[in-house]
């Protein structure tokens, strides 16, 4: 598997992009690109993988993914079936931090964007959106020219002020991906992403990396300061909450969706991740 560069350039002149786009699921592939990338979902839900966090997304989410961020947005499974008439339909908006010039930028006037898109190099979801922000964001599609610029500096204001958010990468991804220059790491997580529901050997991950078990471990251990089956259990757990909050499964359901093939080994790396058991951490998400 190969981490692909997405050319999101403009072919109209004009300085970013903003396009409804529907489709029979959204693009299955891990990729990056120069550009930032503001999405809000109109109509899906599924699983995003960004950086080294994973996300459920459904209607209503607002996400902005920094330049270089690699991410894939994965529909549910029911999206993928042969007869399946659901459509994955969302807003983005791809622009490049300097889209106005880098003077423009660089002005006090326009520093809380600066940190904005800062804090986008881990991936940002928006939370508490208020339906008038998201209507901006609709209405932006029937702008033109300065208008719809205009428009798009107003929304990015709006989030740069937005206090409710949280990250989606870990600053040990970035740190790590940046290190190998992208090609090492890259292939492992693709992979990772799209198996860890599966048995995963080290023999196997190692060999996609070109090197042996041994390197392969010292290896990974320096890039995340942990050893590669405490980031895979981390990945599963990871998951496995976000299966649980969604009330889908019940918890013998999750832990084999999210790759343990016992419930006790399950329940033990839960618990040690969490420091909760399974059932604590639903009941602890229903108070709020």
């Amino acid at each position: 598997m190969k981490l692909h560069l997405l050319d999101r350039s403009t072919i109209n002149s004009s300085s970013f992009s903003a396009k409804m786009h529907q489709e029979s699921y959204f693009l299955k592939t891990w990729h990056y690109h120069p550009e930032l990338e503001l999405i809000f979902i109109v109509k899906s839900s599924g699983t995003l993988f960004i950086g080294d966090g994973i996300e459920k997304f459904e209607e209503g989410d607002l996400v902005l993914i920094g330049k270089d961020l690699p991410h894939m947005w994965l529909n549910d499974e029911v999206y993928f079936e042969k007869n399946a008439s659901l459509k994955a339909k969302a807003i983005t908006v791809h622009f490049k931090k300097d889209f106005l010039g880098t003077p423009f930028l660089e002005t006090p006037e326009m520093f809380h964007l600066l940190q904005l898109f800062k804090r986008s190099c881990h991936g940002i979801k928006f939370e508490n959106v208020t339906p008038k922000l998201t209507k901006k964001i609709k209405k932006m599609l029937l702008l033109d020219g300065f208008e719809k610029t205009m428009a798009l500096l107003k929304i990015l204001h709006l989030l740069a002020k937005h206090k409710h958010y949280k990250l989606l990468s870990s600053p040990g991804f970035l740190d790590s991906f940046q290190q190998t220059d992208n090609k090492k790491l890259d292939k492992i997580y693709e992979y990772l992403f799209k198996n860890f529901a599966h048995p995963i050997s080290l023999d196997a991950v190692a060999d996609i990396a070109n090197m042996n078990a041994s390197a392969f471990s010292r290896f990974f251990k320096k890039m995340h300061n942990k050893t590669f089956s405490k980031y895979l259990n981390e990945l599963r757990i990871g998951y496995a909450c976000k299966l649980l909050i969604t009330n889908k499964y019940n918890v013998s359901r999750v832990c084999y969706e999210s790759g343990f093939n016992n419930i006790s080994n399950f329940n033990r790396q839960f618990k040690n991740i969490m420091a909760l058991t399974p059932s604590q951490y639903l009941e602890k998400h229903k108070s709020f």
